[in-house]
């Protein structure tokens, strides 16, 4: 049964926003409601006729005339009421805002020298970083939040917390270094969401991944390099549903193209596998721009197509920033979408509850009017 008189039984649930019903068949007994409103109207126009013949005129006046508007609308509640609960036959559910059950946000961020760039005022780092101290600022106080940094490596600057004052220290800490290894960002986000899991994140987060020549990228951050903790060997995972992870969520920013450290189309398979979303923020522009960091010049390229293909694996979203204003605008939606998520629900209780109230509102102005019950 697809349609109803030859529409479409989606176009009919769209009357009402955001509505579908699980038993639409149902919806047939709802033919019943003209039916009974035909039957009504006809039994007042036989009590009329017969009111008709009484010889007394005061009684004809009175069948005539009636108590006017108000004999209506008891019969009027009831049938109303009568329909909702067809309605609720038909089992309905709805689009409603639920409460996020995320207890995690893992910030995954680009800490790579293309970041310096200053076509984003006073640079895209501070942007970038001054947007994620206000998101954070914007968290509920329950939910825990974890800060990743990634080069031409991965690192854990801040275990997740509820301690604002921290993560805006280690965002503080930030330096930048050589390379992009979006993988690596991924892999160690995860690694911090499932302590327990051994991702193969070791050969990129070794010695020679965290050291440029003198410079050790680990010393600087005081960060943990999670691939270089021994572990079990790793048991075998089974993978879930992607998305279906509701207790974390990863949201990764970059303004560049993957050169360094673990595949990142492979580690986004990684998360799906673990029903963990990863929101790509794109920070600046495909065609790039000229960077100097450390005595070279680089091309800062936006690598759009890996961070939207990442995004679809884990059935999350992609978004492009290009100012600091896009890229706040950005964590806004990001913090509406993880605090409050929309989700789909039966409200079958809510039409046989709203016909329960106007069946008694029906007996109540019966009673109050004219002392009996319809």
């Amino acid at each position: 049964m697809k349609s109803l008189f030859g529409i479409p039984w989606s176009r009919i649930s769209g009357l009402i926003p955001s509505i579908s019903f699980s038993w639409p068949i149902m919806l047939w007994l709802l033919l019943l409601v003209p039916l009974i409103a035909a039957i009504y109207v006809l039994l007042l126009r036989r009590r009329r006729k017969g009111a008709f013949r009484y010889p007394n005129l005061a009684l004809v006046r009175e069948a005539s005339q009636g108590p006017g508007w108000r004999r209506h609308v008891p019969p009027a509640l009831m049938l109303a009421a009568f329909a909702l609960l067809l309605l609720a036959m038909a089992r309905p559910s709805a689009e409603v805002a639920l409460p996020s059950r995320v207890a995690t946000v893992i910030l995954a961020m680009d800490v790579s020298g293309s970041m310096r760039a200053t076509d984003v005022n006073p640079s895209r780092i501070m942007a970038a970083e001054t947007a994620a101290k206000a998101y954070i600022k914007d968290q509920p106080r329950d939910v825990r939040i974890g800060i990743v940094a990634f080069a031409a490596t991965a690192l854990l600057v801040q275990a997740p917390t509820t301690d604002h004052p921290a993560l805006n220290s280690a965002i503080d800490r930030f330096e930048l270094q050589r390379g992009t290894a979006v993988g690596s960002g991924i892999l160690v986000s995860l690694s911090t969401l499932f302590p327990q899991e051994n991702f193969p994140i070791n050969q990129f987060n070794s010695d020679s991944a965290g050291r440029w020549g003198n410079y050790d990228f680990r010393e600087r951050f005081g960060g943990t390099a999670l691939g270089e903790r021994p572990k079990a060997p790793p048991a075998k995972h089974v993978p879930v549903e992607p998305g279906s992870y509701k207790n974390a969520v990863v949201i990764l920013l970059t303004d560049g193209q993957t050169n360094a450290g673990y595949d990142p189309v492979e580690a986004a398979r990684m998360a799906s596998e673990y029903g963990v979303r990863v929101y790509t923020v794109g920070f600046g522009t495909a065609k790039g721009n000229i960077v100097g960091f450390g005595g070279w010049s680089m091309r800062a390229q936006l690598d759009e197509a890996a961070l939207k293909k990442i995004a679809d694996m884990t059935r999350a979203k992609y978004f492009h920033a290009t100012s600091a204003e896009d890229l706040k605008a950005v964590y806004d939606v990001l913090s509406r979408q993880l605090v409050v998520e929309t989700r789909e629900m039966e409200i079958t209780a809510f039409f046989a509850a709203l016909a329960a109230l106007l069946m008694l509102a029906a007996a109540g102005l019966s009673l109050t009017w004219f002392h009996r019950i319809l």
